[in-house]
C-alpha cells in the first residue's frame, strides 16, 4: 500500500522558523523599535539618510536575531572560546594597524568593510564567561573566579587603551553580570560598591579643588578627567566642553509633561543638540514627546529586562541563565548610561541608546543579544513541548 505525503503549504513552513519565538519579548522588540523609527525620522528626517539607514540597520538587526535564534544554546557554546579569540585578536589587530579618526583608534579596515571591533566583545566577554562558568559547575573554588576575571580583564584594557572608556565599562559590566550570577559572595560585591560611591561623594566635595587647571588625576586620560570635571561643572565652560550637557539638559526640560509634540523642537531642528541622532537622541526625543513619551520609553526597557530575566531564570542549563542574565542586565548598562549622561547625572561617554540611536555596528550587536536571548527562550519552550 502507498502512502501518500502532502508537502504542508508554504506558509506551515515559514511557520516553522517561528516555533518557539517568546511573544512578550517579540512585542517588547516591536514596541521599543517603533519609538526608535519615530524618533529617528524627528530627529533626523533632515540629516542625509539617517532615518533610511536607521530603518536598514533595524532590518539587518532583525536578521541576525531570527539567524542567531535558530542556533541552540548548545551550539553558542561551542562557539564562545571561538568567538572570543577572534574579537581579542581584532582588538589586536586594531590596536597595530586600526583606524585613527579623532584621536581614538577604534576602527579596523578588513577590505569589505570598516568595522569596530570593541562591539563583538559586547556578545563574546559575556559568552566566553558563561561557558567557563558552565566548565565549572559544581566545583567553583576562588581560583575559578580569577580566571574568569583574567578573561575579562584583557578586552576590557584593550578597549580602554584606544581609548573607549564607555565600551570598555560596557564590556565590564556584561562580565561582571556573568560574575555576579554565577555565585560571587555579597562580602566582595559590596565593599566594591560602598569604594565606588565613596569616590562619588569625594568627587563631588572636593570637585571644585581637583579641577583646578594643572591638577592632573592618575589612570584617567586628560580628556577623561575634563569629562567628569565638566559633569561637576557644566555652566564653567558652557560654550566649550559643557555644551553638549547643557544642551541636553535645556533640551529634556523644555518638553515639559507632554512635549512640544512631533517634529516640533526647536532645540533638535535649530541644531543645539549636538549629536542628535546618535548619543544625544534622548535629548530629542524628550524635547518632543516630554515625560508621557519618557514614561512609556522606560516601561518598554522594563517589560523588556523584565521578560528577559524571566527567560533567564528559566533556562534549563548554567549556561544559558548566567547569558541570557547577562545579556538582558547589559540593555539596562546601555540605557542607564545614555539617559544619564544625557541628563546630566553621569559623564558623557558615548555610549548608544538601545534601539534609539543611530549605528550600525551597535544595531548589529542589539540583534545578536536579542538573538541569544530568543534562542534561550526557544530552547525552554521546545524542550517543554
Amino acid at each position: 500500500m502507498n502512502a501518500v505525503f502532502e508537502r504542508p503549504p508554504v506558509w506551515r513552513q515559514a511557520l516553522r522558523v517561528f516555533q518557539g519565538f517568546d511573544g512578550p519579548l517579540m512585542l517588547a522588540i516591536g514596541f521599543l523599535a517603533a519609538i526608535g523609527l519615530v524618533a529617528m525620522y524627528s530627529a533626523g528626517y533632515d540629516h542625509g539618510t539617517r532615518f533610511v539607514d536607521h530603518g536598514r540597520n533595524m532590518l539587518i538587526a532583525l536578521l541576525v536575531l531570527f539567524a542567531v535564534a535558530q542556533v541552540p544554546p548548545q551550539r553558542l557554546q561551542a562557539l564562545a572560546v571561538p568567538l572570543y579569540t577572534l574579537g581579542v585578536a581584532l582588538l589586536v589587530a586594531t590596536a597595530l594597524f586600526g583606524i585613527t579618526r579623532k584621536g581614538a583608534t577604534r576602527w579596523l579596515d578588513i577590505g569589505v568593510t570598516v568595522i569596530q571591533p570593541s562591539e563583538v566583545l559586547k556578545i563574546a566577554a559575556p559568552l566566553v564567561l558563561a561557558w567557563w562558568f558552565q566548565k565549572r559547575e559544581g566545583q567553583l573554588t576562588v581560583p575559578d573566579f580569577l580566571v574568569a576575571g583574567l578573561l575579562l580583564a584583557v578586552p576590557v584594557l584593550l578597549v580602554a587603551k584606544q581609548p573607549d572608556l564607555g565600551t570598555s565599562l560596557l564590556i565590564l559590566f556584561g562580565g561582571l553580570y556573568v560574575i555576579f550570577f554565577a555565585g560571587l559572595s555579597w562580602k566582595l560585591v559590596l565593599p566594591a560598591v560602598a569604594v565606588v560611591l565613596l569616590g562619588a561623594l569625594l568627587l563631588v566635595i572636593f570637585g571644585s579643588d581637583i579641577c583646578e587647571p594643572g591638577v592632573r588625576w592618575p589612570v584617567l586620560r586628560e580628556y577623561q578627567q575634563h569629562r567628569v570635571c565638566t559633569l561637576l561643572d557644566p555652566t564653567k565652560d558652557p560654550l566649550g566642553k559643557g555644551f553638549h550637557i547643557l544642551q541636553g539638559m535645556i533640551a529634556i526640560g523644555s518638553g515639559g509633561l507632554s512635549g512640544k509634540g512631533f517634529m516640533q523642537g526647536t532645540q533638535t531642528h535649530l541644531e543645539f543638540i549636538p549629536e542628535r541622532t546618535t548619543d544625544f537622541i534622548f535629548a530629542a526625543y524628550c524635547e518632543e514627546f516630554g515625560l508621557f513619551g519618557v514614561a512609556l520609553l522606560l516601561l518598554g526597557f522594563v517589560f523588556l529586562i523584565f521578560r528577559g530575566l524571566m527567560i533567564a531564570a528559566d533556562a534549563p542549563t548554567v549556561f544559558t541563565r548566567l547569558l541570557a542574565g547577562a545579556v538582558t542586565m547589559s540593555f539596562f548598562s546601555y540605557a542607564f548610561v545614555n539617559m544619564g549622561m544625557v541628563s546630566g547625572i553621569l559623564p558623557v561617554v558615548g555610549v548608544p541608546l538601545p534601539f534609539v540611536s543611530y549605528g550600525g555596528t551597535a544595531m548589529v550587536s542589539l540583534g545578536l543579544g536579542l538573538g541569544i536571548l530568543m534562542s534561550v527562550a526557544k530552547s525552554r519552550r521546545l524542550l517543554q513541548s
